[in-house]
């Protein structure tokens, strides 16, 4: 008898091109019906790891079904095309004036900002303005402006770094201290003269979860214009803190209440809760942005300025963080803040209570657990975060910048997805991995051996 399927069976669900690979060296020749392009597609991305386990990761992996709707009906919408969609472009500059009101703007009506895909974007155009500013005042005096530099610390993101090299612009970083993660003042004092264009610091470090000393530098940069008339902005890396301190932290000062702070991003997709391609701009007042920077263009059907990199984007995860705004207010991202910040208390109670492991920001100035193994252990983070990929968790394992680039560090993203449950299987799983990696508990036969395997992998 034969077993070859009868032609018939091509129009089949799961037949025909389930027998075949997807096309992936050059363009094909032919399509194939939308079923099978999906169905396809979707098991290959199954394979991927699970958003919601991805405890690296600050980015949103939640939303509601409201908002998600919302995303569909506006992800067809040119956000760039203001004269198409007018309402579309204001919701944007609601959304800069509520943060402006968020982060405690002297005039939220003076206040500048613009809607980035993300907080790379908004660091680099910052950073930006604030070279031009520099560069007019040099040549408004009558001095040279050919050598600004930019003074950050090694616990800012990469994106800094490329700033630096992309704009042609001297990067003078800070290293950690062996014994300290965020910036100190007095190195900062050091590093900084008259052609620094701004001082960086973070809320909320990627490094370590902690805060830069915001308001001690703004002290110091405040002292300089006095004595040296040197006046250089403090901008603000609030990829992650942006919308963590408002609500956890609400006496802290780090925003527009300080004098020099010039300009403040975030990341809407991380705890601005809103999912990927969303990040935020903010300048202290509309002096901050030099007119050279932004364009007008007519060929879209009427003159528009212009202030980012890209140019045509979707308007979908603008709508979604107005959505966030209108739906949740200041109440609603407390209490969700709130929930963030009391699971991370939690774990970080019972990994201390485990004797196995080091807090490393045991403040908590967000939701990020950041801990290391205690010197005498068998293993390192290494194989502790490769044994934790077995249950499905994704927990990275690194090293710290120099000058503390001999300590190791496992980071855990507390989110708006991570319930108490979730807390205590990862507990469990961590101590399961931790007990296999030392060898405790480990069957003695070969047959126990295999059986505690296969358990083991089935959980």
């Amino acid at each position: 008898m034969s077993t070859t399927p009868a032609a018939s069976s091509d129009d089949l669900p799961s037949t025909r091109y389930f027998s075949r690979p997807l096309p992936r060296e050059g363009f094909p020749d032919r399509g194939m019906p939308a079923a099978d392009a999906y169905e396809l597609i979707h098991l290959g991305l199954r394979v991927d790891g699970q958003p919601s386990m991805n405890l690296a990761s600050f980015v949103t992996t939640w939303m509601e079904p409201e908002a998600e709707r919302l995303i569909a009906e506006a992800a067809a919408t040119n956000h760039i095309d203001h004269e198409e969609y007018p309402v579309a472009e204001a919701v944007e500059q609601i959304c800069t004036r509520m943060l402006a009101d968020l982060w405690h703007a002297p005039d939220i009506h003076r206040s500048v900002g613009v809607a980035t895909i993300g907080s790379s974007e908004a660091i680099m155009l910052g950073l930006l303005a604030h070279k031009f500013s520099w560069r007019k005042r040099r040549q408004d005096a009558g001095l040279p402006a050919d050598k600004p530099n930019v003074v950050f610390g090694a616990e800012t993101h990469i994106v800094w770094d490329k700033f630096a090299r992309y704009f042609d612009v001297e990067l003078r970083k800070i290293p950690m201290r062996p014994d300290r993660y965020v910036l100190h003042p007095d190195d900062v004092a050091e590093r900084i003269d008259e052609n620094t264009i701004a001082v960086g610091a973070v809320l909320g470090t990627t490094f370590i979860g902690e805060n830069d000393p915001i308001e001690e530098l703004n002290d110091l940069l405040v002292q300089v214009k006095a004595e040296k008339g040197w006046d250089i902005p403090l901008h603000v890396d609030g990829a992650s803190g942006g919308f963590i301190a408002p609500f956890a932290h609400p006496d802290e000062r780090w925003d527009f209440r300080l004098e020099q702070v010039a300009s403040i991003n975030a990341s809407g997709h991380k705890y601005g809760l809103v999912y990927p391609g969303i990040g935020w701009l903010v300048f202290r007042d509309r002096s901050y942005l030099p007119e050279d920077l932004v364009f007008n263009v007519n060929y879209l059907g009427g003159a528009q300025p212009t202030f980012t990199f890209n140019f045509s984007r979707g308007s979908a995860m603008i709508q979604a963080q107005y959505y966030n705004f209108v739906r949740l207010g200041r109440a609603g991202y407390t209490a969700i803040v709130y929930n963030m910040m009391a699971n991370a208390r939690y774990l970080n109670e019972q990994l201390e209570r485990t004797g196995r492991f080091e807090i490393l920001n045991p403040g908590l100035a967000e939701p990020v657990v950041t801990f290391r193994l205690k010197p005498d252990t068998d293993f390192d983070e290494f194989h502790l975060s490769d044994q934790l990929r077995q249950h499905g968790w994704i927990v990275p394992a690194y090293t710290l910048p120099p000058d503390a680039q001999d300590v190791t560090v496992l980071r855990v993203v507390v989110r708006n997805d991570m319930s108490r449950d979730k807390v205590d299987i990862l507990l469990r799983h961590l101590d399961e991995a931790c007990t296999y990696l030392d060898g405790r508990g480990m069957p003695t036969t070969e047959d126990d051996r295999r059986t505690h395997e296969h358990q083991r992998r089935r959980c």
